[in-house]
């Protein structure tokens, strides 16, 4: 089997076995196809014919044509996954990248915004539309819950347990989390339940808690789309879903959450992921030192 035949296996092994999500597959796919292209033009289409020194020698150009370091650690992880499925499904037996270490990348802080901003947009007024009821409901959830967008586009309507206060959500790879839901995002989708997704409910009933306005289930697009959209009305530009999860992360810290508790609701495997929200505001820090240190104030 030559690389690019190991390359299409490798990538169904991923959606069909490991359950990997779609955009993890398609960029993986991007990845392996420019490095077995990349091969090609040197002539190696073998799998046994890899070397350590081709690999890193990719490694190095992917770097100097100016990729982002992410999108590098990507792509190493990528071609170390490939290698390892090659070797493990008895393609070949040559491990180039046994021991080739991922690319060290500088942690990037979180975009978050404060408290007060937070505040301004969900307090704005919405449409009484059932459109209105649905925006504020993603909005109020993706804050109030720490939902990715995917996880949230996600969510079926046996997945809501409002009686319960609680959120059945699956994150990456399909690992199921719960998450409780209090306060104005328990409200807004109480509402959006009630008032506004019946409206919106086509002839063909669907499990998905949002829908758009055809009825079908709400898109990764859309919600970017509606985030932005009402974010711009109070003036924070460039509003992403994703600095809503950070800002959730991060105002619970501020509040006083445990490490551990933030971890689990934002379901990351590893709580290494949850500390970068620790240095997200140095001045919160100084200010729960002023206040409990005898000796911080002359």
């Amino acid at each position: 089997m030559d690389l690019e035949a190991a390359r299409r296996e490798y990538l169904g092994y991923l959606a069909v076995e490991r359950g990997s999500s779609g955009n993890t597959v398609a960029a993986y796919g991007r990845d392996l196809r420019r490095y077995v292209s990349w091969l090609a033009e040197l002539g190696v289409s073998d799998p046994e014919d890899v070397t350590r020194e081709l690999v890193e020698a990719h490694v190095a150009e992917l770097t100097e044509t100016g990729l982002a370091p992410a999108s590098v650690e990507r792509a190493v992880s990528a071609i170390k996954g490939l290698h390892r499925f090659m070797v493990s499904d008895g393609i070949c037996s040559a491990h180039p990248t046994s021991d080739l270490p991922l690319p060290a990348k500088p942690a990037r802080l979180p975009d978050v915004i404060s408290v007060e901003d937070a505040g301004r947009l969900l307090d704005q007024p919405f449409p009484r539309t059932p459109t209105g009821l649905r925006d504020r409901a993603v909005l109020e959830v993706l804050y109030g819950c720490g939902l990715r967008a995917s996880e949230l586009t996600g969510l079926d309507l046996r997945a809501v347990l409002l009686d319960e206060e609680l959120l059945r959500v699956f994150g990456k790879g399909e690992k199921e989390r719960v998450v409780p839901i209090l306060g104005t995002a328990a409200e807004a989708l109480g509402a959006y339940l009630e008032r506004g997704r019946g409206a919106l409910e086509g002839r063909r009933p669907t499990q998905a808690v949002f829908l758009n306005a055809r009825g079908g289930r709400l898109t990764r697009q859309s919600v970017h789309a509606i985030v932005e959209k009402y974010g711009r009305v109070v003036g924070i530009r460039g509003l992403h879903p994703h600095t809503l999860r950070h800002s959730f992360a991060t105002h619970l810290l501020e509040g006083g959450a445990d490490l551990r508790a933030v971890q689990e609701l934002l379901g990351h495997a590893n709580v290494a992921t949850t500390q970068l929200y620790t240095h997200v505001d140095r001045s919160h820090i100084r200010r729960v030192y002023l206040a409990a240190h005898p000796r911080a104030r002359s």
